[in-house]
């Protein structure tokens, strides 16, 4: 009996899960969102900046990243691939179009050091760029968290890199166009929820 039941609770929660994911696919279709160019004189050049050899299926995924973010409808792209194959430049490039055209970028890990090293990456790659890129986790001090969180409002911060302190209380962005979501399997369920709430009208590339 308790077998049968435990199978009935995980039939369920699938059902669930593929009901809210079912309406959030449906509410995507009908948003629009304003597609989201190249800058042509400056992706090069920043392009250039990657210190490895491009492989052909990270160059196709960045290719089909950027022209999903093109497009009139919001993005939901999943990039998959073993550690160290080149998912985060895939995440960089897009974050890069996405922030010189004017939105706010959100880069979320479920862990600290995750984060944290995402926002070394991140740091030495937009390098010399001029954009503004943010921390927010408990690594950060309450100061520093609170100008991030006022930069988050006012627009001033074009990358904003964390753990679920992204998701906490008065978290508010003034114009988020891309949601970048590493691992969102080791979220937990209050977090998973605020996500589907992000998404429904940005971009998102899940890594």
């Amino acid at each position: 009996a308790g077998r049968q039941a435990r199978k009935a609770k995980v039939k369920k929660d699938l059902m669930a899960m593929a009901d809210g994911m079912l309406k959030i696919a449906a509410a995507r279709t009908l948003k629009k969102t304003e597609p989201i160019e190249i800058p042509s004189e400056t992706y090069n050049k920043f392009a250039a900046k990657f210190p490895y050899a491009e492989t052909d299926d990270q160059e196709r995924a960045i290719e089909d990243t950027l022209d999903s973010m093109a497009g009139t409808h919001p993005m939901d792209r999943l990039v998959c691939g073993d550690v160290g194959v080149g998912k985060t430049e895939v995440a960089i490039r897009a974050a890069y179009v996405a922030a010189m055209d004017g939105y706010q970028v959100a880069v979320v890990a479920p862990t600290t050091l995750l984060a944290r090293q995402h926002y070394i990456n991140f740091m030495n790659r937009f390098e010399g760029t001029g954009l503004r890129i943010d921390q927010l986790s408990r690594m950060v001090s309450a100061k520093d968290a609170t100008a991030t969180k006022e930069a988050m409002k006012d627009g001033s911060v074009n990358i904003v890199i964390g753990t679920h302190a992204l998701f906490g209380k008065g978290i508010d962005f003034n114009n988020l166009g891309l949601l970048i979501i590493d691992e969102e399997q080791r979220f937990g369920v209050k977090q998973k929820e605020r996500i589907k709430e992000l998404k429904s009208n940005v971009h998102v590339l899940t890594l």
